[in-house]
């Protein structure tokens, strides 16, 4: 895990925000939210569509005031003192904001200009930036004829113009072909490697698994991470989210439906604590969870049992918690907390 080890309270969050609110008419964006963003990290901010996600950022980067509730980011009140925080953080929104007809070097300059920089350091970043995304080679091209990735890659050097302490990407790869994703994903571990702390909305989970140190799963303008017990009031790391609603599971779906029940005795052997397996109906997908630690051994055990019975399947394999699925569960723990 990338940390930042400054001494203090104070120094050791990059991002607290306490009861944060926001309403929108009689719609409540957010609706008490509690974040702590460990300082040199990434930190992955999960949740459905209109979950409150951009909403946060919104009020975190200063673009909206909340109606209840405080903020501080980089040591600075988001209320008191926007513009100390402004200096200090970088956005990159859901669409990319560079020019398309301007080059990619020129955007980056641009953006260098309005951020108060003479002509000569403008460049000068704007070539190191370059060189830091791998774009070096793309610097006199037009972003139009870029690819998603490459546009993207631009977009997130353009947030590093001031080489913030804090970077806000919202969405940063809705969109993107699993090419372009992976470019991004680089990048963004690359900045965070620097000491850079990255803030990111998404709702992918295989994304936030990859780039993330800690994760908060909101839903209706709260953190539903917080009042989960197993976590123990803390923000979980991928591994503790994937491991609250079971782990990996092992899922076998059959070529012929005469086969499912002889594929539902051979995935019941490594069922975890001796659970029976789902048989879908309609689909002859039979899954079910299988110990921690024990994905690869419990499928080369179905696998084999499969073949000694002269079952062909259709698929098989091993499969992670989906974000459906993370916060489906955390959902029904915090009602059945709440009861």
């Amino acid at each position: 895990m990338r940390t930042s080890s400054p001494t203090g309270p104070a120094a050791e969050f990059s991002v607290v925000a306490e009861g944060l609110r926001k309403t929108y008419g009689d719609k409540h964006a957010l609706d008490g939210l509690h974040l702590e963003v460990p300082r040199g990290t990434v930190f992955g901010l999960l949740g459905p569509n209109g979950a409150g996600k951009t909403t946060a950022v919104r009020i975190l980067a200063t673009l909206t005031r909340p109606d209840g509730g405080t903020a501080r980011v980089a040591g600075h009140d988001v209320r008191s003192e926007p513009r100390a925080v402004r200096r200090r953080i970088g956005l990159t929104g859901q669409h990319p904001a560079v020019d398309e007809i301007m080059t990619a070097r020129q955007n980056l300059e641009m953006f260098g200009r309005l951020f108060h920089l003479s002509r000569a350091q403008a460049g000068h970043r704007a070539d190191r930036l370059l060189e830091q995304f791998g774009l070096s080679d793309a610097a006199g091209q037009q972003p139009k004829d870029f690819s998603g990735g490459m546009r993207r890659r631009l977009d997130l050097a353009a947030g590093m113009i001031l080489a913030p302490e804090v970077l806000f990407l919202d969405e940063p790869t809705t969109g993107l072909d699993p090419r372009g994703r992976s470019e991004v994903w680089r990048a963004v571990r690359e900045l965070a490697d620097t000491g850079t702390t990255v803030l990111l909305t998404t709702h992918y989970l295989d994304e936030a698994d990859r780039l993330a140190d800690r994760i908060a799963v909101i839903d209706r303008g709260r953190n539903i991470t917080d009042s989960v017990a197993s976590f123990g009031g803390r923000t979980p790391t991928p591994a503790a989210l994937k491991r609250a609603i079971g782990g990996d599971r092992i899922e076998v779906t059959a070529r012929e439906a005469a086969d499912v029940p002889g594929i539902v005795k051979a995935v019941a052997r490594v069922a975890a604590d001796g659970s029976e397996p789902e048989a879908e109906e309609g689909t002859g997908r039979v899954h079910a969870s299988v110990p921690s630690g024990e994905g690869v051994a419990a499928l080369t055990d179905v696998a084999r049992s499969l073949q000694e019975a002269g079952i062909t399947v259709e698929d098989i394999g091993l499969r992670r918690p989906t974000l459906d699925e993370v916060f489906l569960t955390l959902t029904r723990e915090k009602q059945e907390a709440a009861a």
